[in-house]
């Protein structure tokens, strides 16, 4: 099929790392318009080739060769980029968090619904084929668990009353994150300022466990010290729970995530994108290694996975020291899901397949941080329902 030609507005790190070349490596896109306010991001779209330049967002979306948008500016200002692109016709991938501002959030939810928009939230890690298995083991253990045949069971608890949840699912996802690495913009909201990355990083994370977990989110705590290091707990409407620790106090030397989902006497985990390992249940592998992405130290670490990985890491970090350019340090990177979230959009937007991130689920993920954010500033658990516009 012909191409769809991408226009990208808001031309900042992420969509110069991620967007613009993914648009490029795709056969089913073209990139065609690049957009930014600030001339210094425009002036380094052009190693891109981009048929065109601009600093009007509504002149991009205004030009009938664009097909469709990549939203990559900050989340308080997408909502005006949405209407316009809805208003044109042209389906749009916007970048996480979905929305500053739960009525922003949800102002951008009724867009898409009375558009019939084709819409994607960039929750990438769905795109991810390591978290994509890890997802899909999980789900038809907890639907359909097989008995294990060398459990440990002591005698007795077959006339044990330990409720109705004994399989329950919980989600544990640890972050190691530096944040000598973030920008400023990453702390330039008012809540961003109280409760760092909660909401522009945790929509990630909880997002992942809303799509393991698949229930209601009714509850949630959050604990933290300062705008550095949190953990939620969130409860479910089926009783599982999740837990996502955010260390921003860590390390790029070390993988940065680790998801383990627990039910029905099995685990899975998935370690960076880099592993998926499994027990306790019948038929899934122990363990499955996944490529690494603009791998610069090839012949390092060849048995792959996490020790290859580390191995890897090691090198770079060796390289960033002689070099005296810390951005040596990034090689051999896990597949996220950006460019395959990318491919399956495309795909929606033909009408092959239904969204891989509805808004619905984007708005979810929204109203869950901001209880986490609420949780923490007032020292208590908070209900769902509490997360309510203008509220």
């Amino acid at each position: 099929m012909t191409p769809l030609n991408f226009a990208v507005i808001g031309c900042g790190m992420l969509a110069r790392h991620m967007h613009l070349p993914n648009l490029n490596a795709l056969d089913e896109t073209s990139l065609h318009t690049c957009c930014d306010i600030n001339e210094e991001n425009l002036e380094a779209c052009r190693e891109f080739q981009p048929k065109k330049l601009t600093k009007d967002f509504l002149e991009a979306i205004a030009d009938p060769e664009v097909d469709a948008l990549i939203v990559a500016t900050t989340e308080s200002f997408r909502l005006p980029i949405i209407e316009a692109a809805a208003r044109a016709g042209k389906p749009v991938y916007t970048e996480k968090p979905l929305a500053d501002t739960l009525e922003n959030a949800l102002a951008i939810q009724r867009v898409v619904d009375e558009y019939h928009l084709p819409f994607c939230v960039g929750h990438n890690r769905r795109g991810s084929p390591a978290m994509q298995e890890a997802r899909q083991i999980f789900t038809s253990h907890m639907r359909d668990p097989k008995p294990c045949p060398w459990r440990f069971e002591r005698p007795g608890w077959d006339t044990m009353d330990i409720g109705t949840n004994a399989g329950a699912p919980l989600v544990s996802i640890r972050i190691n994150d530096d944040w000598k690495s973030w920008k400023f913009v990453h702390l330039q909201t008012e809540l961003n300022r109280k409760v760092g990355l909660l909401l522009s990083e945790g929509t990630h994370f909880v997002d992942i466990a809303n799509w393991f977990l698949d229930a209601e989110p009714v509850r949630v705590l959050c604990s933290g010290q300062g705008v550095l290091n949190h953990v939620i707990i969130i409860h479910y409407a089926n009783g599982g729970m999740a837990n996502i620790t955010m260390a921003s106090t860590g390390t790029f030397g070390y993988p940065k995530e680790l998801l383990e989902a627990i039910g029905n006497g099995g685990l899975v985990a998935c370690d960076h994108m880099l592993e998926v390992r499994a027990a306790g249940i019948t038929d899934a592998p122990a363990l499955t290694k996944y490529p690494v992405l603009n791998d610069k130290h090839p012949n390092v670490g060849m048995e792959g996975g996490l020790s290859g990985w580390l191995e890897k890491k090691r090198a770079a970090c060796d390289d960033a020291v002689a070099s005296g350019d810390p951005m040596q340090i990034f090689t051999a990177e896990p597949d996220k899901g950006h460019r395959r979230m990318l491919a399956e959009f495309v795909r929606e937007i033909r009408g092959e397949r239904e969204p891989i991130c509805p808004v619905a689920d984007a708005v979810l993920a929204t109203r869950v941080c901001l209880a986490a954010a609420k949780s923490y500033l007032e020292d208590r658990p908070v209900n769902l329902s509490e997360i309510a516009a203008n509220s």
